[in-house]
């Protein structure tokens, strides 16, 4: 990896990054003993490490990564236990998936292990998934009495349709990285010892390209599928707050923390 580490990549504590001198910053989730939870701390850290990033012209392409066995599991549960409608509607996460989302430069994702929930929908914002063969994904929200809250109802449907965005969402059942490579969710599955080194490598053929017309690439290719991408996380993103008034969330969360099944009464 890279000798020279700009000042805004130090001091983070669930992030882990580096920068090498092919111009790729590698970015790994750092909290495994949390199974990677995305806490506000991770997503405050990664949206400011991605938003320095951006006007650093020695980072051309970054690759976003997790663990072996994990890559992201999920929102961090403990700190949506208490939240009410307006926790959610003053919450900073909005601002931290916002940044996250404009981040300008390609983004190649490594994946192996568990995807979920929120950690699918960071993995959705990235512009190439290279995943493990022992990568699951799966949006499983509806256990816990709410939905996916950070765009995961509408890039999952753009990205692998309708019937099978459906089937994940409501079932909260989980896809295998095959599956996700044939409905279009994951460009290349490989033996997870090898999903950084190709995903890397990628990124680096990325770098090696004109910056400018990388990023006007990537700007150019979203521009297909963001059309009508905003009124539905607008939509999305008010359900989500709307479902933390309900009975059924903290008895979805209440289980999901005590290890126990739940039970839902529709209220």
């Amino acid at each position: 990896m890279a000798e020279r580490l700009p000042p805004y990549l130090d001091g983070c504590e669930d992030v882990l990054t580096s920068l090498d001198d092919a111009h790729v910053l590698t970015i790994r989730i750092n909290r495994p003993k949390a199974r990677n939870a995305l806490r506000t701390q991770l997503l405050k850290e990664l949206s400011e490490v991605l938003g320095k990033a951006t006007h650093d012209d020695a980072v051309r392409a970054v690759v976003l990564t997790g663990g072996d066995k994990v890559f992201a599991a999920g929102a961090d549960i403990t700190e949506m236990a208490d939240k009410t409608p307006v926790d959610v509607m003053n919450d900073p996460r909005a601002a931290y998936w916002l940044a996250i989302r404009n981040f300008p430069k390609p983004m190649i994702g490594a994946v192996n292990g568990f995807c979920l929930g929120g950690g699918n929908e960071l993995a959705m914002h990235c512009d190439v998934l290279i995943a493990g063969t022992s990568a699951q994904f799966g949006q499983p929200e509806i256990n816990l009495g709410i939905i996916p809250g950070a765009g995961g109802t509408q890039r999952l449907t753009q990205m692998i349709g309708k019937s099978k965005a459906m089937k994940l969402v409501l079932s909260g059942q989980f896809m295998s990285a095959n599956e996700a490579e044939r409905a279009g969710l994951v460009g290349e599955v490989c033996e997870p010892e090898l999903t950084i080194e190709k995903a890397t490598a990628l990124a680096k053929l990325i770098a090696s390209k004109p910056p400018v017309a990388a990023r006007l690439a990537k700007e150019s290719v979203l521009k297909a599928s963001d059309a009508m991408l905003h009124e539905g996380m607008a939509f999305e993103r008010r359900s989500f707050t709307t479902l933390f008034a309900t009975e059924d969330k903290q008895e979805g969360v209440s289980a999901f923390m005590e290890k126990r099944k739940p039970t839902f009464k529709g209220r």
